[in-house]
């Protein structure tokens, strides 16, 4: 099952870019292969936990597909969780985790996905679009915070 996991420290605080990640509605602008998102439902909790079920279209040159999560938005741990409802995906588990970094004013943002399409000829054709993609996500994020947030140097 193809898999991909990125650390990366940015230059805003983790509650900065934990509101990024969950703004989840803003995603066709600027991340890969985002043609479209839709909240269909948002559930509250009285811990600061908010679930979403959405759905979100993307694209590939004549490649369309529309897929149904679940989003976890876990505030008080600084985590999101997305889990796979319904569309081309056997399997698709997608986890975000913010943590501080020594600058207070910055984080290291922990991204993990691992999917598998239902068809083995949709896997073949969007697979290596795919990996491909998700190697630029950590980039659109980064450049989308320092966009909102303004972008400053990182120290290393």
């Amino acid at each position: 099952m193809p898999s991909f996991r990125n650390e990366r420290r940015v230059p805003h605080s983790p509650a900065a870019m934990f509101d990024l990640v969950a703004d989840i509605e803003r995603y066709p602008a600027f991340v890969p292969l985002c043609e479209g998102l839709t909240v269909r439902q948002r559930i509250n909790s009285d811990d600061g936990v908010e679930t979403l079920i959405a759905d979100m279209s993307i694209g590939y040159k004549s490649i369309r597909e529309t897929f149904t999560t679940r989003v976890t938005l876990d505030r008080p741990r600084l985590r999101i969780l997305v889990e796979y409802v319904e569309g081309p995906f056997r399997f698709l588990e997608n986890r975000w985790a913010f943590r501080a970094a020594d600058d207070p004013q910055a984080c290291i943002v922990d991204f993990y996905i691992s999917y598998e399409f239902k068809s083995r000829t949709l896997g073949f054709v969007m697979g290596a679009m795919f990996d491909k993609a998700f190697r630029k996500f950590s980039d659109a994020f980064a450049a989308r915070a320092d966009t909102l947030y303004g972008a400053v140097p990182v120290a290393r």
